[in-house]
């Protein structure tokens, strides 16, 4: 879809691929952002077409292309584009000579594997990942210990760790002794492994298996696939 101009900075820095639209709202409070040269804090100013935006003095470019892929990351790779701690990045598995435009959608942390999606649409990011919209995240997880069904039960209820608002499982289903099928709507910061820790288990694997109506399917580790723009409507449209 053709960028009509003028538009929002925010909107201009995730075509950029730059993050989610609150990603990008964050980099301009930040003062990170600059409009020919000028510096810029504020939300709502516009961007034109010839205006030379900048991030941290880096050139920011927005994309026409809209681009959505589907990523089966393997433990050990971080999500966020850049960390000088880190040297294994999963947005360095999807081979496409736009991936600099590509941001991820939601959380999955370096110990876990699984789907996360990359795209540079950053309205549709906000809707995958914002609470209000309840977009499904299904998980797999392996425990040290036995589990029990009435801690996981005690968790669809709520439970309060370090916030006054309470952790919740939408639903849950346990396989054997050690495994479960868990899904959540919210995604907070490593929600799970919280949960988890909180309910006395250890968790030794952590997969994520979908993504409202896009799954790994037959995704191996390491391996990526463009995800429709039709997949994405229906996931938005299953709200």
């Amino acid at each position: 879809m053709k960028i009509e101009y003028p538009i929002r900075l925010q909107s201009f820095l995730a075509k950029s691929g730059l993050g989610s639209r609150r990603a990008c709202e964050q980099l301009i409070i930040e003062g990170r952002v600059t409009i020919n040269l000028q510096k810029v804090t504020e939300m709502g100013v516009k961007v034109n077409a010839d205006d030379v935006v900048m991030v941290d003095d880096v050139l920011a470019e927005a994309s026409d292309k809209t681009l959505y892929y589907a990523l089966n990351k393997p433990k050990g790779y971080v999500c966020t584009n850049y960390d000088p701690n880190e040297t294994q990045y999963a947005r360095d598995l999807i081979e496409i000579a736009d991936k600099n435009l590509l941001f991820h959608v939601g959380r999955l942390d370096k110990e876990s594997s699984g789907l996360i999606l990359y795209t540079n649409d950053g309205d549709v990011a906000q809707k995958i990942t914002h609470p209000s919209f309840e977009v499904e995240k299904e998980y797999a997880v392996l425990t040290r210990e036995p589990l029990r069904v009435e801690d996981l039960q005690q968790a669809t209820k709520g439970i309060f760790i370090d916030s006054q608002k309470p952790y919740t499982i939408k639903s849950f289903t346990i396989n054997t002794k050690k495994w479960a099928y868990v899904t959540l709507t919210e995604g907070r910061n490593r929600e799970l492994r919280k949960i988890f820790t909180y309910l006395g288990y250890t968790i030794v694997q952590l997969v994520r298996l979908r993504i409202g109506n896009i799954t790994l399917g037959t995704l191996k580790e390491g391996q990526f696939r463009p995800v429709s723009k039709h997949e994405i409507n229906q996931l938005l449209e299953e709200k």
